[in-house]
């Protein structure tokens, strides 16, 4: 993942929980991504070190356990870069111009970002990958192409100097659809998410702003709660199902309002998170306990990295 800023309720319904059920079936490397973070932040990169910090104290909140699994940071284990370089050599050109997301991106943010780290952006992922042999990914179905493209790339290594590396399959996991605070996609960039270290004040605050049924301005009027984004989210953050149904019906009828539910809302929302900050706390307020977490991940992935990077250049001949 990436260190680009705080974690939200996306990645806390979505990314984390998968990682944290994986722990119990395989060995794990979770890598804080600062090399990859570098293709958009080239120029703004004084905050990064210490996003990647408060990103690794909200996965150990959530459930990672860096006694099971392996956490560090990508940019200290050099393996990732020299063995992207060798891959490099190997991957045409039109197979990076291809991948759907580069052209999105450079169509949105311009020609600054299309730089040569930007397009071998799917090079240095395959890198991340192949370096541990993982035999598994977890992706979203959003993300498939890119996994394939890893693929393609590991065939054709492994086509020309052995079998070095397995080829990654998917991991398909399902994330529900939690749309932003505003009703659009959930994104920092248009300040409409929930932090997950995020102040209860500032949390009620923010459901309190949430768009409802555009068809309900008032009191009295009738609510449509399959229209409703708070609604939505009440299914997502273990009201249960009665209460669900209570919400509903009283919606429709205009028995409940808008401010109501909100309130019912918040106080789930607070229900997840305080166990989540307060761990996050924990960890923020020991000196150094993080970087200390980084380091012994980093020695765990980089005996793992300089083995399989001598196999590859002894295959390779170099």
């Amino acid at each position: 993942m990436r260190p680009t800023g705080r974690l939200h309720l996306g990645h806390l319904l979505g990314a984390l929980p998968n990682w944290v059920r994986l722990q119990d079936r395989y060995q794990c490397f979770y890598c804080v991504a600062d090399l990859h973070a570098l293709t958009t932040r080239f120029d703004s990169v004084e905050s990064m070190k210490r996003d990647g910090i408060e990103m690794v104290a909200d996965w150990i909140a959530a459930g990672i356990d860096p006694e099971r699994s392996v956490v560090f940071r990508q940019s200290e284990v050099k393996e990732h870069s020299e063995l992207a370089l060798l891959l490099g050599m190997l991957v045409p050109v039109s197979w990076l111009t291809r991948v759907p997301s580069y052209k999105e991106m450079v169509g949105e943010l311009g020609e600054r970002i299309a730089t040569l780290g930007f397009l071998g952006y799917p090079v240095l992922q395959t890198a991340d990958i192949i370096l541990y042999k993982a035999s598994r990914v977890p992706v979203g179905e959003d993300q498939l192409s890119h996994l394939e493209l890893a693929r393609e790339i590991t065939r054709r290594f492994n086509s020309l100097y052995g079998e070095v590396f397995p080829e990654p399959k998917a991991i398909l996991t399902k994330t529900p659809r939690l749309v932003g605070l505003d009703g659009r996609k959930m994104s920092k960039s248009y300040g409409n998410t929930i932090d997950m270290a995020e102040e209860p004040e500032v949390v009620r605050k923010k459901v309190m702003s949430m768009f409802t049924d555009p068809a309900r301005k008032r009191l009295k009027d009738a609510g449509h709660p399959d229209k409703c984004n708070v609604f939505s989210y009440h299914r997502f953050f273990d009201t249960p199902q009665e209460e669900l149904d209570e919400i509903s019906l009283g919606c429709r009828q205009a028995d409940i309002g808008c401010t109501e539910c909100k309130q019912r809302l918040a106080a789930r929302i607070l229900a997840r998170l305080d166990p989540i900050r307060e761990r996050r706390r924990e960890l923020l307020q020991e000196p150094g306990l993080i970087e200390d977490i980084l380091e012994g991940g980093r020695g765990k992935a980089q005996e793992v990295a300089t083995r399989v990077l001598g196999e590859a250049c002894e295959a390779i001949g170099i």
